[in-house]
């Protein structure tokens, strides 16, 4: 490699994508460019507001590139006039045609959060929560025209906490994200980044969340409801209806392995949460949300609340 500093340009979007491209600019790394999505509408007052990627990128007076999509002629002329050596990506949720792989002289590379093969796709912290892995990680991936599909350049793992929400995870895995990314690449100025093809056959696809798996059904086992719950905090965030109205559960364990004839019934209270059976075991929620409400802790919920709540009640 030679003396001079890589020329870097950055595509991501989210929070995840700016702790790595945080990590690129602490540790000196020249980036030349940066591309996100197009500002969105946000808030109550749905103004247009920039990307995290975007507002971290003015800060540090990068140039900012938002085109719709980089399947356009013209983008891609755009972006191959800055003659980059690598592209790095982490969540920037437009698609990378050939054409645009093709353009920096050392490809693309994404940094992305699971131990690949497994959990390709939009949505692989969730979906580890959600299946009850007790490990995932980030994996730098040397990006090729399948999703998620290229080379593995370095992998780095955790675990996950047995009670750890999808949000709790996310911000561990940003700063892991980052570290892994600027690891990945002083192995590529030494000359020590080696590609390993994935194994096909071991893949699983963490597929978009949709509002709907926010739904519970209380015929199904604790556990299962549990994970649930955390894998869906911060969003969509789980939910169920008492009373006609929607109530979103924020927070809840596993209580006992008692299976009671009614999934859904209210069977207790403690001072911090409600008791509730399920399809096998009973399941303890701890905060809450009501309707044009804030998440509350029980406690609180059960004082203000208690003979909505009282015990024989059914949700769902």
């Amino acid at each position: 490699m030679p003396n001079e500093p890589l020329k870097i340009i950055f595509a991501g979007t989210p929070d995840f994508a700016a702790a790595s491209l945080s990590a690129l600019l602490n540790a000196g790394h020249n980036v030349i460019a940066v591309y996100t999505q197009p500002d969105r509408p946000a808030g109550r007052g749905r103004k247009l507001t920039a990307s995290p990627v975007k507002q971290l990128a003015e800060q540090h007076e990068l140039p900012v590139y938002q085109p719709q999509s980089l399947r356009d002629e013209a983008a891609q002329a755009e972006l191959a006039a800055l003659k980059p050596d690598l592209m790095v990506v982490a969540a920037y949720g437009l698609i990378l045609p050939r054409e645009v792989l093709n353009i920096p002289s050392l490809g693309c590379i994404n940094v992305h959060a699971s131990l690949l093969p497994r959990w390709r796709g939009a949505a692989p912290i969730h979906r580890a929560v959600l299946a009850g892995d007790r490990e995932t990680g980030i994996t730098i991936m040397q990006m090729e025209a399948g999703l998620d599909t290229g080379p593995m350049l370095l992998k780095t793992s955790c675990e996950i906490g047995a009670n750890e929400t999808s949000g709790e995870l996310h911000d561990r895995l940003s700063v892991l994200g980052g570290n892994a990314l600027c690891q990945a690449l002083e192995q590529l100025k030494q000359g020590t980044l080696n590609a390993e093809p994935q194994d096909d056959s071991q893949a699983t696809y963490a597929h978009k969340l949709e509002k709907a798996e926010g739904a519970l059904d209380w015929s199904a086992d604790a556990e299962t409801l549990a994970r649930q719950i955390r894998g869906l905090n911060p969003w969509p965030v789980a939910y169920t209806e008492h009373e006609g109205k929607t109530l979103r559960v924020w927070a809840a364990h596993v209580a006992e392995a008692t299976t009671d004839p009614a999934p859904g019934t209210i069977v207790a209270h403690t001072k911090e949460a409600l008791i509730v059976s399920t399809g096998s075991g009973r399941l303890a929620l701890t905060s809450v949300q009501l309707p044009g409400g804030k998440p509350t802790p029980v406690s609180a919920l059960l004082n203000a609340h208690g003979k909505r709540f009282a015990v024989g009640s059914t949700l769902g």
